[in-house]
């Protein structure tokens, strides 16, 4: 997957953790919990979706590198084996 089907698959999972995610401007480079007010078990389930989503397994060790937008992009392109 290249970063633009990324990024959308990252929006997709939000919308469904966070509908008013869905077509919401998101600052890239600012933390998902702060702007979309997500408490611990909505980024849990953020998580999880991405796993489902995506195949990648993320370790909780690796949970901060999902914090933001462009965080969770990266992480996903550096984990992707496709």
């Amino acid at each position: 997957m290249n970063e633009l089907d990324l990024n959308l698959v990252v929006r997709g999972v939000l919308a469904q953790i966070a509908p008013e995610a869905a077509g919401e401007e998101l600052d890239a480079e600012v933390e998902l919990v702060e702007q979309l007010d997500l408490d611990s078990m909505d980024f849990l389930n953020f998580v999880i979706g991405l796993h489902e989503a995506t195949g990648i397994d993320i370790p909780e060790r690796d949970y901060p590198r999902l914090a933001t937008l462009a965080g969770c992009v990266e992480y996903l392109r550096l984990h992707s084996t496709h």
